[in-house]
């Protein structure tokens, strides 16, 4: 049995506790009552192939540290958006393959691209902006619009990229996908518990030089912690690409200087922590 799996499944929590476990990128596998909830599981190298080119090298800096024939236990899959490394085809497909009870959750934009992969309609859960959604006793979801550099109206009413408010139990966990700050967000997002919030920034090159949509940068992400009263931040999407990371020592740096008080945490893949 794969070792993370392994872990994930024989870890024993009290009634309260939540378990993050970390997969890569800004993937995440959560844990709490024994049901377990994927966001934006990225577990092959489909960028590398798909999207390398002569002026852009995509190349994965650590392996899966778990793959999608692992995942025959997850309850619910959640998508952000549907670029390759958070909707990762192979990962979706693995899934739907060797789980025929997990249910697929996402905006109308992340559903297209589930059905493309071949998840039937059944098994789909198209979550609305703003809508509280009751997964499983307990446990609540909420799409709230990410600005991936610009918010992007889907041309429904919503918008094609989301992060998501997990209420688990007392506890209530952020996941902002791909975000930059825009006004507003700061009130939709007040009170959570833990946020995890990519820190890779954006700049013209490589938006304009290597088609690259940028998220937060650190002193963005840690203000945002600090405004809406975080109790825990945790910053993603610096490690898996040489051409889009960066160096967390900076992020660590930043929160020193603007809330040195802040509580964060910096994952290694198939690290667990819980809540």
């Amino acid at each position: 049995m794969n070792k993370l799996k392994e872990k994930i499944l024989r870890t024993e929590l009290l009634p309260g506790q939540v378990a993050l476990f970390y997969i890569g990128q800004v993937g995440f596998i959560l844990k709490f009552r024994n049901k377990y909830v994927m966001i934006d599981g990225y577990l092959s190298d489909y960028v590398d192939k798909m999207c390398s080119n002569a002026s852009t090298k995509w190349e994965r800096l650590y392996p899966a540290p778990i793959t999608p024939v692992d995942l025959d236990f997850l309850d619910y899959i959640m998508c952000t958006h549907a670029h390759f490394d958070h909707t990762d085809p192979n990962t979706i497909s693995g899934v739907n393959k060797i789980n025929a009870n997990a249910k697929f959750i996402g905006p109308y934009s992340v559903c297209n691209a589930y059905r493309e992969i071949g998840v039937t309609d059944d098994r789909i859960i198209e979550i609305q902006q703003d809508e509280k959604l009751c997964i499983t006793p307990e446990v609540y979801i909420t799409a709230i619009p990410a600005a991936h550099e610009e918010l992007h109206p889907d041309g429904r009413g919503g918008y094609c990229e989301v992060g998501y408010i997990i209420e688990a139990g007392m506890k209530k966990i952020f996941h902002s996908g791909d975000c930059c700050p825009y006004k507003g967000l700061e009130d939709r997002i007040m009170g959570c518990d833990v946020e995890i919030l990519p820190i890779n920034g954006r700049d013209y090159y490589r938006r304009e030089k290597q088609d690259i949509i940028g998220c937060f940068d650190s002193r963005e992400a840690i203000t945002l912690a600090k405004h809406t009263k975080a109790k825990l931040v945790v910053p993603v999407h610096w490690d898996l690409y040489s051409v889009n990371a960066v160096n967390p020592a900076h992020f660590v740096d930043e929160l020193m200087t603007i809330n040195s008080k802040q509580a964060f945490h910096i994952f290694v893949p198939g690290e667990m922590y819980i809540l």
